[in-house]
């Protein structure tokens, strides 16, 4: 994994992850999806960033910052910079 990739956190059911994973790729960006049921210290760290939450997709870049179920246009604009 590249130490510029973006991280989404996920889940197999969740269809705003799958949107933004889309997203992702139309954009041509670099990402590593991980699945939070099949990892507990992902999940824990969702929850925690969360403020007890477990909302997805939790999607974290390269500077730190972090969105939380995005809108494509937000993602959209975050990507582009």
């Amino acid at each position: 994994m590249s130490e510029q990739a973006i991280l989404v956190y996920g889940t197999s059911w969740c269809p705003d992850c799958r949107r933004a994973t889309r997203v992702l790729d139309q954009q041509g960006a670099a990402y590593h999806y991980i699945n939070i049921e099949d990892d507990p210290q992902a999940a824990a760290y969702v929850v925690e960033v969360n403020k007890g939450f477990q909302s997805v997709p939790t999607i974290v870049f390269p500077d730190g910052s972090i969105l939380v179920e995005p809108s494509s246009r937000e993602l959209q604009a975050k990507l582009v910079g």
